[in-house]
């Protein structure tokens, strides 16, 4: 009898593990529900094609390029708006030019599918679903300011707050002004670094010639506490200079000379103009919505859809 009630468990139960494992196995792709025809060319930078590619389509590989997996859904849907907004831009911009964006940091990050597949492996299904979620619920949506469709500009990490786009790109653009942005620091890794090169190393990276002795004095610097100018012994630069040449993370910086290096400390990570994505982290987790980030970075802007 005790066989027999044994064996009839065994029966009732293999089906039901056989079917559970199979569901987990085998988890179904939401899909993009979307009626724009809207194309963007992409340029992809290690092969040098063009790659033609729907709108959405491009926001989840942009979705996936730019920002951690683990950001709240509120964080990620502020990056779907600002990423839609930046390449209808540049669609604009690029209108009789043989692409509108590469694939990279100079304009967005685009991860395709293939490459997430075996990027992600076995999570695959459930982020990319995440993602294409996120789409779904902003589809068409982007920003705009006195009827234009703004330069949704965004980086990685504040220092603490965002910086007026006049002093880092030269456009006075109301809608790219300095906000306060406290949340970066808790958020992001990040948030402070460092980087040191021998002496020789970096006066070759600056065209000086080589001294002993390191001379650096700070000229100007903005609100934000962002380097603007300084002289290094005795040759003026701004610190874009010093950003794009030396690779730097940061133009909040401190510069100092131990005994043949030379140590460069940073706060935050990026341009710093627009909206910080590790800022928009720490909004999302304290509860704000997409919307209370866009229109906290974004001064002035309002949300449309096309």
């Amino acid at each position: 009898m005790r066989k027999l009630f044994i064996y009839t468990l065994i029966m009732i139960f293999i089906p039901f593990i056989i079917v559970t494992i199979f569901n987990v196995n085998n988890k179904e792709e939401i899909f993009l529900n979307y009626s724009s025809n809207i194309i963007i060319r992409v340029k992809r930078v290690n092969t040098d094609e063009i790659e033609y590619l729907p709108l959405e389509e491009y926001i989840v590989g942009v979705l996936a390029g730019e920002m951690p997996i683990y950001f709240e859904k509120e964080a990620f849907k502020a990056q779907a708006v600002a990423a839609r907004s930046y390449a209808l831009k540049r669609i604009e911009y690029n209108k009789n030019e043989k692409y509108d964006v590469v694939d990279s940091i100079m304009n967005q990050v685009y991860l395709d599918y293939n490459y997430l597949k075996s990027a992600w492996e076995d999570e695959y299904i459930d982020n990319i679903n995440k993602l294409r979620e996120v789409v779904n619920e902003t589809s068409n949506e982007y920003l705009e300011y006195n009827g234009e469709v703004i330069d949704a500009l965004f980086f990685s990490t504040s220092n603490g707050y965002t910086e007026d786009s006049s002093l880092v790109f030269d456009l006075n653009l109301p809608y790219l002004v300095s906000v306060k942005s406290s949340w970066d620091e808790k958020t992001s890794s990040a948030f402070r670094s460092r980087m040191s090169f021998s002496l020789s190393e970096f006066y070759n990276k600056l065209g000086l010639n080589y001294n002993d002795y390191l001379n650096v004095k700070i000229l100007k610097r903005s609100s934000t506490n962002r380097v603007i100018s300084l002289n290094i012994n005795g040759v003026e630069f701004n610190s874009r200079d010093l950003y794009n040449k030396l690779g730097l993370k940061s133009t909040d910086f401190s510069i100092k000379q131990e005994n043949n290096s030379v140590i460069i400390d940073m706060v935050g990570y990026g341009h710093g103009v627009g909206m910080s994505q590790y800022g928009a982290e720490g909004m999302a987790e304290e509860g704000y919505s997409y919307i209370d980030i866009l229109k906290y970075y974004y001064t002035g802007t309002n949300l449309k859809k096309f």
